[in-house]
């Protein structure tokens, strides 16, 4: 099968416009059951290839502003998460989806990610990780700042908790997280997660959905061979 290309002739209007030669872009959602089962296939590519190339995150925005309560989502969810388990080998907590109490809105973690982007940009590969185990292992609730105070104290993220809560509440980190949302709609991206890689001006789909390093891998290398 040949590699699926997208052209994007509006490239200026998009803020993740080409600034080296190369870049590997994870479109995801902290929330999304198959970025979750990815992690660790996308956490070995990512070491592989990040003193080659720029490699940035984009949220994706599964369910945002989502108003159905987790014990609604259920039946659906817990189907999902049991195939990713079984494609992935990741373990979930399956106890949050009897809460009634709180909404399946991925908006919240997806906010928390771009705050992290805001204050400490290297940061964002082990928060987004860390935000994953916090909801799909710890069951937290995802819609308070709090929740994140934990992974804020790990030995590679210095961000004070309280720059953190302040950030996550305001106005304009709102409206930068729905400006991700939108640059994922420009990419043509509509499944979670789509590791992307760009050349230039052009962007070459490298993995949609459940994929190995070995695959990813080896089509980065094949893209990269055919444009050079």
């Amino acid at each position: 099968m040949k590699p699926f290309v997208i052209f994007l002739f509006a490239i200026s209007s998009i803020s993740l416009k080409a600034q080296n030669d190369m870049k590997l872009i994870y479109v995801g959602d902290p929330m999304c059951s198959w970025c979750y089962g990815i992690a660790p296939e996308w956490n070995k590519l990512k070491s592989e290839y990040q003193n080659k190339m720029e490699i940035e995150y984009v949220m994706g925005g599964l369910r945002p502003y989502f108003d159905k309560p987790m014990s609604e989502m259920k039946d659906f969810l817990s189907d999902h998460w049991q195939h990713v388990n079984e494609a992935s080998g990741q373990e979930f907590n399956y106890g949050i989806l009897d809460r009634s109490d709180l909404n399946y809105d991925t908006e919240p973690p997806s906010r928390a990610v771009v705050v992290v982007k805001a204050l400490q940009p290297s940061a964002v590969g082990i928060f987004f990780k860390g935000v994953q185990e916090l909801f799909y292992l710890k069951n937290k609730d995802m819609n308070k700042s709090e929740s994140y105070h934990e992974l804020l104290s790990d030995t590679d993220i210095d961000i004070d908790s309280t720059a953190f809560d302040n950030l996550f509440h305001t106005k304009e980190i709102k409206e930068a997280t729905k400006a991700e949302f939108d640059n994922a709609k420009l990419l043509g991206v509509t499944s979670f997660p789509t590791v992307l890689l760009q050349i230039e001006e052009e962007y070459f789909i490298v993995a949609q959905g459940y994929s190995t390093q070995d695959k990813m891998s080896q089509s980065i290398e094949k893209l990269i061979a055919r444009i050079r």
